[in-house]
């Protein structure tokens, strides 16, 4: 019943609140609006103050009153979180740089580290320190960047600190997580009805003293769950990552975008997960309850799974997971990248529509990536293995999956046309396979005892896996051109494209992927290039035997896109074509590395 004390916290963090926004000291603190950033009011930043102090004293009354026992790792987290309060506040007043802003997540992590907090399933002390640096760093700066729109860090907080709590009276029994989760949650409640307001918005934002002490505090407590667990499962390894699964999501689409487009990750924009729902025609409201929806469905199934503890349901729950999550970025990959302003989007509701093709895609990796590793292990034991052997296949297919997934979506597997891949997007299948099977590798190495199990399993495992998804993806071109050899003639439009350069292929790309189109070869002048093919088009000959081509194809059209051929070359083309009474266009092309766009088709001579 001592544990109830934390109770305090919700209504004293409302206290707080309401007493400095009608205090001189609040208007110390305050956000203006600026190009990168979502609200257009000035709003007070001291959301952060209130909720660091209902948690600490919240905390603290509960140890007081016996509900909580004092111990260095309690004593470390206070501290950690106190030193990113302290320079979260500095920098809502006059802004950090950000090698400072990290050098005090750098010194909180090690407030934590040196109380005794650690990654107890990795084995190796330095590697288990090197994880929890990361961890606890990079959910830091997570909560920070995803306190961008009102009331999405704190609902996402207060929705993970109950499943933390939940888990700490159930599946993994600790009253120090109970109370610094339920004190936690409770700050955040009491907050959110002065930053998530249904009508108006915000009276007040939580500032980064806020959003820094929630990730960090909420990272901690991943620590202290299940990754505090001396063993090894499937549902202990996904617990702390699906509770957190919002921020995680939102923080690596940040990085990778602003990272492509060459912009510093710390500045503010409006390219959030958040932004792009509204861009995509949700209200502010409306997308938060959604992430908030997300937020909270990930974390109930990652407290299923550890209730059910059963390996393979822990793994369907992961490809149900995965092909929806694929399924919403493909969503938000869609907005456009000129996010508006809250009060001037004018785009209308669309629906998350499945795309079925990428759905069923999910699903076929999800089997092939499982029979390449189930081959691998068949391989290498003896009938089914011992019950040990199949404990270390059942827990490290789940690392696979997961490495393997991310690594296709880091290396644009999901974004490719299958039908018309080639070299480049052999080389993308084998780099995806290779690097994800390190990655796992690694973290099974340092997590799990082998036991008999050989380590030549994941070479096996990655050699099969890169040709089964090979074929995979490129039996999509190979019926695709199968169909389209079957395809009676009279219903395409022939065209023949002169020039097989860069432009030409791009031109061809674009051709093949409109209805209706047949390419039937090309023309270049490069004697390497004669009888290949290139993008399952064949170099037919060159100018010089342009006229036997067009008897051999009978085209319909022919596009010219080697402009820089001398101006009698260009003319006999011409000649050539209005001879065989088929239509000559010039195509010039303008080329970035972003985008291709057609500026013009010229019929005629020059």
């Amino acid at each position: 019943m001592s544990a109830l004390v934390v109770l305090v916290a919700a209504p004293l963090a409302a206290l707080v609140v309401f007493a400095l926004l009608r205090s001189p000291a609040g208007g110390l603190l305050v956000a203006k609006p600026t190009a990168d950033r979502w609200h257009t009011r000035p709003t007070p930043t001291f959301g952060g103050v209130a909720i660091y102090i209902a948690f600490v004293s919240a905390v603290l009354l509960t140890w007081l009153a016996g509900g909580v026992t004092g111990t260095a790792e309690l004593a470390g987290i206070l501290v950690g979180g106190s030193l990113l309060f302290v320079a979260g506040l500095i920098d809502d007043v006059k802004a950090l740089p950000p090698l400072l802003k990290l050098g005090a997540q750098f010194g909180a992590v090690a407030c934590v580290l040196v109380s005794g907090v650690r990654v107890e399933i990795v084995h190796n002390d330095i590697a288990a320190a090197a994880i929890a640096v990361v961890w606890l760093v990079g959910l830091t700066n997570a909560f920070n960047l995803l306190d961008n729109m009102d009331g999405l860090a704190g609902s996402t907080a207060g929705i993970a600190a109950l499943f933390f709590a939940i888990d700490a009276v159930t599946e993994h029994p600790n009253r120090m997580v109970l109370v610094l989760a339920g004190a936690l949650g409770l700050a955040c409640l009491g907050f959110l009805p002065f930053n998530l307001r249904p009508r108006r918005p915000a009276a007040v934002f939580m500032g980064d003293s806020g959003s820094q002490l929630l990730g960090f505090t909420l990272a901690t407590l991943g620590l202290l769950t299940s990754y505090k667990v001396a063993s090894t499962t499937v549902a202990t390894l996904l617990l702390p990552i699906l509770i957190l699964a919002v921020p995680i999501l939102d923080t690596t689409l940040v990085t990778v975008v602003r990272i492509l487009e060459k912009r510093p990750v710390s500045k503010g924009g409006r390219d959030h997960t958040s932004h792009r729902l509204v861009e995509r025609g949700l209200s502010e409201k409306r997308a938060v309850v959604l992430l908030a929806v997300i937020a909270a469905t990930l974390g109930g199934t990652s407290l299923a799974y550890n209730v059910i503890g059963n390996s393979r349901i822990t793994l369907v729950g992961v490809l149900i997971t995965f092909v929806l999550l694929v399924q919403f970025a493909t969503f938000l990959g869609d907005v456009k990248r000129d996010v508006q302003s809250p009060d001037g989007g004018t785009s209308k509701a669309r629906p998350l529509v499945l795309n079925l093709g990428r759905l069923l895609e999910t699903v076929v990796d999800f089997a092939v990536v499982t029979a390449a590793f189930a081959i691998a292990y068949f391989l290498l034991v003896i009938g089914s293995g011992t019950s040990y052997e199949r404990h270390v296949f059942m827990v490290s297919l789940p690392a696979i999956l997961v490495a393997r997934f991310a690594a296709f979506l880091a290396f644009g597997l999901y974004r490719r046309v299958w039908r018309y891949g080639g070299s480049r997007d052999a080389l993308a299948i084998a780099l995806a396979v290779i690097s994800s099977e390190i990655v796992a590798f690694v973290f099974l190495f340092l997590t799990l005892d082998f036991g008999s199990l050989t380590r030549t399993i994941f070479v096996i495992d990655a050699l099969l896996c890169i040709v089964m998804v090979g074929a995979e993806r490129f039996g999509e071109r190979a019926i695709s051109h199968t169909l389209g050899t079957l395809r009676p003639s009279d219903r395409s439009h022939r065209t023949l494209v002169v020039g097989a350069g860069r432009e030409g292929r791009s031109l061809v790309r674009e051709l093949r992927e409109t209805p209706g189109e047949l390419v039937v070869g090309f023309v270049d002048d490069d004697p390497a290039l004669h009888r290949r093919k290139l993008l399952g088009v064949a170099v037919l000959g060159s100018t010089r035997e342009i006229a036997d081509v067009l008897a051999r194809t009978a085209p319909d059209a022919v596009l010219v896109t080697a402009l820089d051929l001398p101006r009698e070359t260009l003319d006999a083309i011409v000649a050539a074509c209005a001879g065989a009474g088929v239509a000559c266009r010039f195509v010039r092309r303008d080329l970035d590395v972003a985008h291709e766009t057609v500026l013009g088709a010229v019929s005629g001579a020059l």
